[in-house]
């Protein structure tokens, strides 16, 4: 580690950063969570080699070159037909072999179908966030070939040309993010925002388990047994999802979610 820190401004139109605890009706946070952050972060640039630690979130106000304002955001609610089914790959290659009518692969979203129901969507508009985060690598990293400064170089390169390796979210993938990168945080106007928010969620992946790493074997890396080279093996270590949670407070506009200072409440195994 050095001191540098990637920081990197998100805006969009929409955004909603779903709380957990309600089940069906989606209900958004009032700012962007750690999760949602990481994954901006990686939806830019991101190897297997190194993880993100996501420092500070802050609610900043930006004005886009054609005149549009964001900032805290606004909340509002709409209705939509989400899904309830999935096309099967097996239920799809059973068509593709002429086993099974290709009408079976179609799933109807319209009104009043019966693969679809209504649901309510509480989501904030127009909304723009600074995150502060540390790039750490992890277990699996070679240190002869894999340094901090090389990942800070790609991810800075990557970020001020506006390149992704898919397009980022605010929370949910129809809500797509724009981003660039922020040379100097000190000339930024931070939203005037005090809250306490409470129980909030950190991530699906416990951030100390993060450092594991995981990346698939290349073909010449494979062993030589069938019986293996079909299980696919792969260096680091599989980390099953557990949600943590910590106790979220905005100062300033900034919400400090570093794990090393905030206090982290992991769920029962």
């Amino acid at each position: 580690m050095t001191n540098k820190l990637i920081r990197l401004i998100v805006w969009g139109d929409f955004a909603c950063f779903t709380r957990p605890e309600l089940k069906v009706e989606r209900v958004s946070y009032p700012i962007m969570t750690p999760s949602a952050a990481r994954g901006i972060l990686e939806a830019v640039y991101w190897e297997p080699q190194f993880h993100y630690l996501v420092r500070e979130i802050s609610s900043v106000k930006h004005r886009t070159n054609d005149g549009f304002d964001y900032g805290k955001g606004n909340w509002f609610s709409f209705r939509r037909n989400e899904l309830q089914a999935v096309t099967s790959m097996s239920t799809a290659k059973s068509a593709m072999k002429g086993m099974q009518a290709p009408s079976k692969l179609y799933i109807h979203a319209g009104g009043g179908a019966e693969d679809a129901t209504q649901r309510n969507t509480l989501a904030l508009q127009r909304v723009a966030y600074l995150i502060t985060a540390e790039i750490h690598l992890s277990k699996i990293a070679d240190p002869a070939r894999c340094n901090f400064q090389k990942y800070y170089d790609r991810f800075r390169s990557r970020a001020e040309k506006g390149k992704c390796f898919y397009r980022p979210c605010l929370g949910c993938r129809e809500f797509a993010a724009d981003f660039e990168w922020c040379e100097n945080p000190n000339t930024l106007d931070y939203v005037p925002w005090e809250e306490d928010l409470g129980i909030m969620l950190y991530d699906v992946f416990d951030p100390a388990m993060r450092n594991q790493g995981f990346a698939w074997l290349k073909d010449e890396e494979l062993p030589s047994s069938k019986k293996k080279r079909k299980q696919r093996p792969f260096n680091g270590k599989l980390v099953k999802p557990q949600p943590v949670f910590f106790r979220a407070k905005i100062e300033s506009g900034k919400m400090n979610c570093h794990p090393d200072e905030v206090e982290l409440l992991r769920s029962a195994a």
